[in-house]
């Protein structure tokens, strides 16, 4: 067959409407999608606020390959040389279509989404920072596993077989990655348990320092030299965490140790003026407070002092501690009173040889 019989003058003619229809539909897609959100958006009321946007970065190139697919499918009616009817043709369309809408799925499911944002507000999910980041990620695991399974069966696999063998091969993979499934277990027992989230400072024997990211793996914590530590989560799950950032109140406790020549009315005079002191800080919690006089030690006699800051902020507790103990400093020095220093007495003995004895001397 010549060319000159294979290609006439109709053929030229369906051709150019065939690519006519493919540059309209081209150039069109960007309005037509503008379009398409002003009419969600006007159905949503104007409400839809962050979530639309995050509709419209996550669809808005999906949408525009969905218009192109539309227009090649439209423009093949056209086209002399492709039957739209045509097997393989129908199955890569729908393939496309799949592609598209598995797209703009996967970037909505990111864990900046404000989808997962919207659904904490409106059914009090109480989502927590970490979970945002791994749900993020299992969905998309979720989505991209699904689109493959449907263009799968769309060209005519059997995916039933594929996911039978994945239990053979299941024993093995456990096996070989025992390690990395020790980890995973070990974040689903720190997502749960919630010894700690983002931001918080924690201290184990490993590290001590800021929480930065949480993943199935492992944490990322920053100490406080600004090094990145991460710890594998099956370390971390079977160590005792010391949360700080949970503290209600921080503890203070010392002892003040008088001399033994303060009289007894002046030791009972500065436990009271103490204990008052401390009872209307306005910086000291009201409820534990014990100030007593403890024991009697090798130079002096010990005062027990035990209570707690309101603040847990490092900075302003030892603001607060350094008030108190002044404050203490001028109650002892109003009463005259002098606190005990470590010191030692030494007897010497001395003989006296004018009357035959011996005393001693201190």
């Amino acid at each position: 067959m010549s060319w000159e019989a294979l290609i006439s003058y109709e053929h030229l003619w369906d051709i150019g409407i065939s690519l006519l229809i493919l540059v309209l539909f081209f150039f069109l897609r960007k309005y037509i999608t503008k379009y398409v959100f002003m009419f969600l958006l006007k159905i949503g009321g104007g409400k839809l606020n962050g979530l639309f946007q995050q509709l419209r970065s996550s669809f808005s190139l999906p949408i525009q390959g969905l218009i192109l697919i539309a227009g090649v499918y439209i423009s093949t009616g056209f086209f002399p040389y492709l039957e739209q009817s045509n097997p393989l043709f129908i199955h890569i369309l729908k393939s496309s279509v799949i592609v598209m809408i598995s797209w703009g799925l996967f970037h909505l499911s990111s864990s900046s989404s404000a989808l997962f944002i919207k659904m904490n507000e409106k059914y009090h999910m109480n989502i927590d920072n970490i979970l945002i980041p791994l749900f993020s990620r299992a969905l998309r695991i979720i989505i991209v596993a699904i689109s493959i399974s449907v263009i799968a069966q769309e060209f005519g696999y059997d995916v039933n077989g594929f996911v039978a063998g994945l239990g053979i091969g299941g024993l093995a993979f456990a096996l070989a990655a025992k390690d990395a499934l020790a980890n995973m277990f070990g974040g689903i027992i720190i997502i749960t348990e919630k010894p700690f989230t983002i931001g918080d400072w924690v201290k184990t024997p490993s590290v001590e320092g800021t929480v930065e990211d949480i993943s199935f793996r492992s944490t990322k914590v920053r100490t406080f030299a600004q090094a990145l530590v991460t710890v594998p989560n099956a370390t971390l799950s079977n160590e005792p965490i010391t949360n700080w950032s949970k503290m209600g109140k921080r503890q203070i406790t010392f002892n003040l140790r008088l001399t033994y020549d303060t009289s007894r009315e002046k030791i009972e005079t500065i436990i009271r003026q103490v204990e008052y002191l401390l009872k209307n800080h306005p910086e000291i919690h009201p409820e534990t407070i014990f100030v007593n006089f403890n024991e009697y030690k090798d130079n002096g006699i010990e005062i027990f002092l035990y209570f707690f800051t309101k603040t847990t902020d490092w900075g302003k507790y030892l603001k607060i501690k350094e008030e108190i103990n002044l404050q203490i400093y001028d109650l002892i020095e109003n009463e005259n009173v002098s606190i005990a220093l470590p010191t030692r007495k030494i007897l010497l003995e001395e003989e006296s040889v004018q009357h035959g004895v011996r005393s001693l001397v201190p």
